[in-house]
Protein backbone atom coordinates (compact mmCIF):
# COMPACT_ATOMS: atom_id res chain seq x y z
CA UNK A 1 0.00 0.00 0.00
CA UNK A 2 1.53 3.30 -0.75
CA UNK A 3 2.30 5.68 1.56
CA UNK A 4 -0.12 9.24 2.24
CA UNK A 5 2.12 11.86 2.50
CA UNK A 6 -0.60 13.88 4.47
CA UNK A 7 -3.99 14.70 2.99
CA UNK A 8 -4.96 14.60 -0.68
CA UNK A 9 -4.37 11.72 -3.04
CA UNK A 10 -1.13 9.91 -4.12
CA UNK A 11 -0.70 7.13 -7.00
CA UNK A 12 -0.78 3.56 -5.95
CA UNK A 13 -3.09 0.85 -5.28
CA UNK A 14 -5.02 0.72 -2.24
CA UNK A 15 -6.41 -1.74 -0.56
CA UNK A 16 -10.52 -1.65 -0.05
CA UNK A 17 -13.33 -3.58 1.83
CA UNK A 18 -14.15 -4.99 -1.98
CA UNK A 19 -10.73 -4.97 -3.08
CA UNK A 20 -8.94 -2.75 -4.45
CA UNK A 21 -8.85 1.11 -5.49
CA UNK A 22 -6.08 2.17 -8.11
CA UNK A 23 -5.19 5.90 -8.00
CA UNK A 24 -4.19 6.98 -11.53
CA UNK A 25 -2.56 10.71 -12.39
CA UNK A 26 -4.55 11.30 -15.67
CA UNK A 27 -1.25 13.17 -17.65
CA UNK A 28 -3.56 16.06 -18.89
CA UNK A 29 -3.58 18.35 -15.50
CA UNK A 30 -1.51 18.32 -12.73
CA UNK A 31 -3.87 17.51 -10.21
CA UNK A 32 -6.07 15.45 -12.35
CA UNK A 33 -6.70 11.29 -10.73
CA UNK A 34 -8.33 8.16 -12.58
CA UNK A 35 -9.75 5.97 -9.72
CA UNK A 36 -10.10 2.42 -10.57
CA UNK A 37 -11.92 0.35 -8.61
CA UNK A 38 -10.83 -3.73 -9.52
CA UNK A 39 -9.45 -2.80 -12.37
CA UNK A 40 -12.51 -0.87 -13.92
CA UNK A 41 -12.62 2.99 -13.85
CA UNK A 42 -14.82 4.87 -11.71
CA UNK A 43 -14.48 8.12 -11.29
CA UNK A 44 -12.58 11.09 -12.53
CA UNK A 45 -11.26 14.06 -10.76
CA UNK A 46 -9.66 17.03 -11.41
CA UNK A 47 -9.36 18.80 -7.33
CA UNK A 48 -8.91 22.70 -8.87
CA UNK A 49 -12.18 22.34 -11.07
CA UNK A 50 -15.19 20.04 -9.73
CA UNK A 51 -17.12 21.16 -12.66
CA UNK A 52 -15.20 19.07 -15.04
CA UNK A 53 -16.52 15.79 -15.69
CA UNK A 54 -14.54 13.73 -18.26
CA UNK A 55 -17.18 10.51 -18.05
CA UNK A 56 -19.96 11.42 -21.08
CA UNK A 57 -22.30 9.85 -18.78
CA UNK A 58 -21.84 11.94 -16.12
CA UNK A 59 -22.08 14.84 -18.39
CA UNK A 60 -25.69 13.93 -19.25
CA UNK A 61 -26.72 13.45 -16.05
CA UNK A 62 -25.77 16.58 -14.90
CA UNK A 63 -27.14 18.60 -17.95
CA UNK A 64 -30.84 16.69 -16.62
CA UNK A 65 -30.40 17.89 -13.83
CA UNK A 66 -29.15 21.15 -14.40
CA UNK A 67 -32.21 21.57 -17.09
CA UNK A 68 -34.87 20.73 -14.18
CA UNK A 69 -33.27 22.39 -11.54
CA UNK A 70 -31.48 25.54 -13.13
CA UNK A 71 -29.07 27.08 -11.25
CA UNK A 72 -28.92 30.28 -11.76
CA UNK A 73 -32.45 30.51 -9.95
CA UNK A 74 -31.97 28.46 -6.99
CA UNK A 75 -28.92 27.08 -4.84
CA UNK A 76 -30.49 24.55 -3.14
CA UNK A 77 -30.52 20.62 -3.96
CA UNK A 78 -31.62 17.80 -2.17
CA UNK A 79 -30.06 15.04 -3.98
CA UNK A 80 -28.88 10.68 -2.72
CA UNK A 81 -26.67 9.05 -4.85
CA UNK A 82 -26.50 5.58 -5.07
CA UNK A 83 -23.32 4.76 -5.45
CA UNK A 84 -20.36 7.06 -4.80
CA UNK A 85 -16.95 6.02 -6.67
CA UNK A 86 -15.24 9.19 -6.23
CA UNK A 87 -17.80 11.43 -6.16
CA UNK A 88 -17.81 12.98 -8.90
CA UNK A 89 -21.35 14.46 -9.45
CA UNK A 90 -21.62 15.47 -6.09
CA UNK A 91 -18.56 17.36 -6.33
CA UNK A 92 -20.02 19.14 -9.28
CA UNK A 93 -23.47 19.70 -7.93
CA UNK A 94 -21.59 21.15 -4.48
CA UNK A 95 -20.17 23.49 -7.23
CA UNK A 96 -22.87 24.61 -9.35
CA UNK A 97 -25.57 24.86 -5.88
CA UNK A 98 -24.01 26.14 -3.60
CA UNK A 99 -26.89 25.15 -0.64
CA UNK A 100 -27.09 21.40 -1.52
CA UNK A 101 -27.59 18.77 0.43
CA UNK A 102 -26.71 15.21 -0.51
CA UNK A 103 -26.22 12.16 0.57
CA UNK A 104 -23.72 9.37 -1.01
CA UNK A 105 -24.11 5.94 0.00
CA UNK A 106 -21.33 4.08 -0.28
CA UNK A 107 -21.08 0.43 -0.17
CA UNK A 108 -17.33 0.39 0.74
CA UNK A 109 -16.43 1.86 4.09
CA UNK A 110 -12.67 1.42 2.74
CA UNK A 111 -12.87 3.27 -0.07
CA UNK A 112 -15.42 6.04 1.70
CA UNK A 113 -12.53 6.89 3.88
CA UNK A 114 -10.13 7.59 0.84
CA UNK A 115 -12.17 9.18 -1.20
CA UNK A 116 -13.19 11.62 1.57
CA UNK A 117 -9.22 12.30 2.30
CA UNK A 118 -7.94 12.56 -1.49
CA UNK A 119 -10.69 14.55 -3.23
CA UNK A 120 -11.52 17.75 -0.75
CA UNK A 121 -14.80 16.80 -0.47
CA UNK A 122 -17.70 19.37 1.31
CA UNK A 123 -18.08 18.33 4.69
CA UNK A 124 -21.74 17.11 6.32
CA UNK A 125 -24.42 18.91 6.35
CA UNK A 126 -23.53 19.54 2.87
CA UNK A 127 -22.52 16.31 1.85
CA UNK A 128 -22.78 13.43 3.55
CA UNK A 129 -21.08 9.71 3.11
CA UNK A 130 -23.11 6.97 4.23
CA UNK A 131 -21.63 3.27 4.39
CA UNK A 132 -24.23 0.58 3.72
CA UNK A 133 -25.87 -1.20 0.70
CA UNK A 134 -28.22 0.95 -1.39
CA UNK A 135 -31.24 -0.52 -1.45
CA UNK A 136 -31.28 -1.24 2.38
CA UNK A 137 -30.26 3.00 2.78
CA UNK A 138 -32.91 4.07 0.05
CA UNK A 139 -35.44 1.87 2.42
CA UNK A 140 -34.50 3.71 5.05
CA UNK A 141 -34.77 6.84 4.38
CA UNK A 142 -37.90 9.66 4.64
CA UNK A 143 -40.24 9.67 1.85
CA UNK A 144 -40.44 12.92 -0.82
CA UNK A 145 -37.31 14.48 1.06
CA UNK A 146 -35.23 14.88 -2.39
CA UNK A 147 -35.46 16.19 -5.64
CA UNK A 148 -33.31 13.83 -7.69
CA UNK A 149 -31.96 10.59 -7.03
CA UNK A 150 -29.14 9.52 -8.76
CA UNK A 151 -28.28 5.49 -9.22
CA UNK A 152 -25.01 4.97 -10.43
CA UNK A 153 -24.01 1.18 -9.10
CA UNK A 154 -21.66 -1.45 -10.14
CA UNK A 155 -20.21 -4.74 -9.59
CA UNK A 156 -17.81 -4.83 -11.86
CA UNK A 157 -19.89 -3.93 -15.54
CA UNK A 158 -23.17 -4.69 -14.49
CA UNK A 159 -25.34 -3.56 -11.55
CA UNK A 160 -26.41 -5.62 -9.00
CA UNK A 161 -30.25 -7.14 -9.96
CA UNK A 162 -31.66 -6.15 -6.76
CA UNK A 163 -30.96 -2.43 -7.91
CA UNK A 164 -33.11 -2.98 -10.75
CA UNK A 165 -36.08 -4.35 -10.01
CA UNK A 166 -39.84 -2.56 -9.96
CA UNK A 167 -39.43 -2.84 -6.02
CA UNK A 168 -36.11 -0.95 -5.86
CA UNK A 169 -37.47 1.92 -8.43
CA UNK A 170 -40.81 2.32 -6.34
CA UNK A 171 -38.14 2.62 -3.32
CA UNK A 172 -36.31 5.30 -5.06
CA UNK A 173 -39.21 6.75 -6.13
CA UNK A 174 -40.85 7.31 -3.05
CA UNK A 175 -38.06 9.58 -1.65
CA UNK A 176 -38.96 12.18 -4.60
CA UNK A 177 -40.58 14.91 -3.86
CA UNK A 178 -43.12 16.83 -6.58
CA UNK A 179 -41.38 16.82 -9.34
CA UNK A 180 -38.54 14.91 -8.81
CA UNK A 181 -35.89 13.53 -11.02
CA UNK A 182 -34.38 9.58 -10.68
CA UNK A 183 -31.64 8.97 -13.12
CA UNK A 184 -29.62 5.88 -13.60
CA UNK A 185 -26.31 5.04 -15.56
CA UNK A 186 -27.07 1.78 -16.96
CA UNK A 187 -24.31 0.32 -18.93
CA UNK A 188 -25.34 -2.08 -21.72
CA UNK A 189 -24.24 -4.21 -24.52
CA UNK A 190 -25.12 -3.54 -28.15
CA UNK A 191 -27.89 -6.06 -28.15
CA UNK A 192 -29.46 -3.69 -25.72
CA UNK A 193 -31.42 -6.60 -23.57
CA UNK A 194 -30.51 -5.47 -20.41
CA UNK A 195 -30.83 -1.88 -21.33
CA UNK A 196 -33.89 -2.79 -22.34
CA UNK A 197 -34.95 -4.81 -19.17
CA UNK A 198 -33.88 -1.91 -17.04
CA UNK A 199 -35.91 0.41 -18.83
CA UNK A 200 -38.76 -1.34 -18.30
CA UNK A 201 -38.93 -1.36 -14.74
CA UNK A 202 -38.38 2.40 -14.61
CA UNK A 203 -41.58 2.74 -16.97
CA UNK A 204 -43.51 0.85 -14.96
CA UNK A 205 -43.19 2.95 -11.95
CA UNK A 206 -42.39 6.80 -13.19
CA UNK A 207 -45.42 7.73 -15.68
CA UNK A 208 -42.63 9.99 -17.94
CA UNK A 209 -39.33 8.77 -18.72
CA UNK A 210 -36.66 9.72 -20.86
CA UNK A 211 -33.25 8.70 -22.03
CA UNK A 212 -29.86 9.82 -23.09
CA UNK A 213 -27.35 8.04 -25.24
CA UNK A 214 -24.92 8.70 -28.01
CA UNK A 215 -26.04 7.74 -31.92
CA UNK A 216 -23.53 4.54 -31.96
CA UNK A 217 -25.60 3.50 -28.20
CA UNK A 218 -28.61 4.08 -29.95
CA UNK A 219 -28.31 2.01 -33.09
CA UNK A 220 -26.94 -0.63 -30.82
CA UNK A 221 -23.33 -0.47 -33.04
CA UNK A 222 -21.69 -0.21 -29.26
CA UNK A 223 -20.79 -1.90 -25.54
CA UNK A 224 -21.48 1.59 -23.32
CA UNK A 225 -23.94 3.83 -21.27
CA UNK A 226 -27.50 4.92 -21.38
CA UNK A 227 -28.90 7.56 -19.16
CA UNK A 228 -32.45 7.29 -18.13
CA UNK A 229 -34.34 9.72 -16.07
CA UNK A 230 -37.96 8.95 -14.58
CA UNK A 231 -40.83 11.23 -13.14
CA UNK A 232 -44.02 11.92 -12.22
CA UNK A 233 -43.87 14.99 -14.33
CA UNK A 234 -43.18 15.47 -17.93
CA UNK A 235 -39.31 15.49 -18.80
CA UNK A 236 -39.51 17.86 -21.82
CA UNK A 237 -36.05 18.39 -23.59
CA UNK A 238 -35.55 22.14 -23.62
CA UNK A 239 -33.51 23.85 -26.44
CA UNK A 240 -30.43 24.39 -24.58
CA UNK A 241 -30.45 20.85 -23.07
CA UNK A 242 -30.52 19.30 -26.43
CA UNK A 243 -27.68 21.92 -27.73
CA UNK A 244 -25.56 21.01 -24.48
CA UNK A 245 -26.03 17.10 -25.44
CA UNK A 246 -24.68 17.82 -29.01
CA UNK A 247 -21.38 19.27 -27.59
CA UNK A 248 -18.34 17.86 -25.94
CA UNK A 249 -16.39 14.85 -27.84
CA UNK A 250 -19.54 12.23 -27.92
CA UNK A 251 -22.39 13.91 -28.56
CA UNK A 252 -25.51 12.38 -27.29
CA UNK A 253 -29.42 12.53 -28.29
CA UNK A 254 -32.49 12.71 -25.64
CA UNK A 255 -35.43 10.17 -26.03
CA UNK A 256 -39.09 11.23 -24.69
CA UNK A 257 -41.12 9.25 -23.16
CA UNK A 258 -42.97 7.87 -26.09
CA UNK A 259 -39.89 6.93 -28.00
CA UNK A 260 -38.48 5.69 -24.91
CA UNK A 261 -41.70 3.04 -24.77
CA UNK A 262 -41.23 2.28 -28.27
CA UNK A 263 -37.71 1.19 -27.92
CA UNK A 264 -38.64 -1.36 -24.20
CA UNK A 265 -40.68 -2.64 -26.82
CA UNK A 266 -42.45 -5.96 -25.60
CA UNK A 267 -39.27 -6.21 -22.49
CA UNK A 268 -40.72 -7.37 -19.11
CA UNK A 269 -39.76 -5.35 -15.73
CA UNK A 270 -37.52 -7.71 -14.06
CA UNK A 271 -39.07 -7.52 -10.00
CA UNK A 272 -38.04 -9.09 -6.47
CA UNK A 273 -37.74 -13.25 -6.10
CA UNK A 274 -41.07 -14.03 -4.88
CA UNK A 275 -40.68 -15.21 -1.06
CA UNK A 276 -40.78 -18.66 -0.74
CA UNK A 277 -43.53 -20.27 0.78
CA UNK A 278 -43.99 -20.76 4.37
CA UNK A 279 -44.29 -23.74 5.94
CA UNK A 280 -47.17 -24.45 8.11
CA UNK A 281 -45.53 -25.21 12.04
CA UNK A 282 -46.67 -28.82 13.23
CA UNK A 283 -47.72 -29.43 16.40
CA UNK A 284 -46.10 -32.40 17.91
CA UNK A 285 -49.01 -33.42 20.34
CA UNK A 286 -50.92 -33.99 17.23
CA UNK A 287 -48.50 -36.55 15.96
CA UNK A 288 -49.74 -40.36 16.16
Amino acid sequence: MPAQQGPGPSAGLYPISTGSAELVPDGDSRDGWLLKINGVQSSHIVLSDPLRLDFEYMRWIVALIEDRFDPARTDRLRALHQGGGGCSIPRYLAARYPDARQVVVELDAKLAEYVRGWFDLPRAPLLRLRVGEAREVTEALTPATRDVVVRDVFAGSTTPDSLTTVEFIEASARLLDAGGLFLANIGSAPDHVSARTEAAAIAAVFPHTAVVADSAMLKGRRYGNFVIAGSTTPIPASPALRRRLLGGGLPAQVWDDAQVRAWIGTAEPRRDPAPPPEVDAVDPDALP
